[in-house]
């Protein structure tokens, strides 16, 4: 089942991640993805992700629709004006690509060349509008098209965005410019999630809760301090801290947030950091899925 015939389907959604390295070795990386078919229904490949160059997103998806995943193709507005972004929303259909999410991209401030220069000639939501006029078989200047694309759009939100009712009036504005699914930003706190989905009120897509898999204290301490939006509790800085093995720690609570918000959201988004080896041992202890 393709994942937008599973979206469609209403099932419980598992997608996880895979980042580009910087180079073109991908031996290990593919070693690590193979471990998820079968177990997930689809593969982010990020695109530039930190403003960082890396190996160009296409590649990778390439390699992972070879090896049986399927994959969903971030596309940042950062980098590319309106021409290149529909040029490669096409050339991805063309490609066999057609799980596509919509990224306004980080800001040029987080990159490791500061020589960089951003467009923003786009933003998600003109990118999504953008997806859905090549659709109609139009370009954005009216221009026809020979033959058209179909895709699946997906887009982003922070559910811990401070204040909230931006970020929902955004929302809003990507599922009314074609938004089929959402991906959320890392959860920790539950009841802040929770309290974004009362604010939200009947879902008319889908959202996928993100799910962070922590490495180290030394990561969460980072992430409270630099990532608008993410708050991670004292107990899991705490724990990871502690522990004498990081990786059952680490699986342990990205299982207990997973059975925390699995019935009221349409699926999670587990975000590995070149761990996605490991999404299969955090899937089985949080009873997703048996294999």
């Amino acid at each position: 089942m393709s994942f937008s015939d599973a979206l469609k389907g209403g099932k419980f959604l598992i997608t996880t991640d895979v980042v580009p390295h910087k180079g073109t070795g991908v031996s290990k990386m593919l070693s690590r993805v193979d471990s998820l078919l079968g177990k997930v229904d689809a593969v982010n490949v990020a695109d530039l992700p930190s403003s960082a160059m890396r190996a160009s997103s296409f590649s990778i998806a390439l390699l992972l629709m070879k090896r049986g995943l399927e994959p969903i193709l971030q596309m940042t507005c950062r980098d590319r004006n309106r021409l290149a972004l529909q040029a490669d929303l096409l050339g991805a259909y063309i490609l066999g690509i057609k799980n596509i999410l919509a990224l306004t991209g980080d800001e040029m401030e987080l990159s490791d060349d500061l020589k960089a220069k951003p467009v923003f000639d786009l933003d998600s939501i003109g990118l999504l509008k953008a997806a859905r006029k090549l659709e109609k078989g139009y370009d954005l200047a009216d221009n026809p098209l020979r033959g058209s694309p179909k895709f699946c759009m997906g887009a982003v939100l922070d559910p811990g965005a401070e204040p909230i009712e931006p970020e929902i009036e955004r929302m809003q504005q990507k599922v009314k410019a074609g938004a089929e699914f959402f991906q959320t930003q890392p959860i920790f706190d539950t009841r802040v999630f929770f309290k974004f989905l009362e604010k939200v009120g009947k879902l008319e897509v889908p959202i996928l809760g993100g799910i962070l898999l922590l490495k180290s204290a030394k990561m969460a301490q980072f992430m409270n301090e630099n990532v608008p939006g993410v708050s991670i509790p004292e107990d899991f800085t705490h724990q990871m801290k502690k522990t004498e093995d990081p990786v059952q720690t680490s699986i342990q609570i990205a299982s207990g947030i997973i059975e925390q918000i699995r019935g009221v959201c349409g699926g999670v988004h587990i975000m590995t950091v070149n761990w996605e080896n490991k999404v299969p041992m955090v899937l089985k202890s949080a009873g997703l899925r048996t294999y």
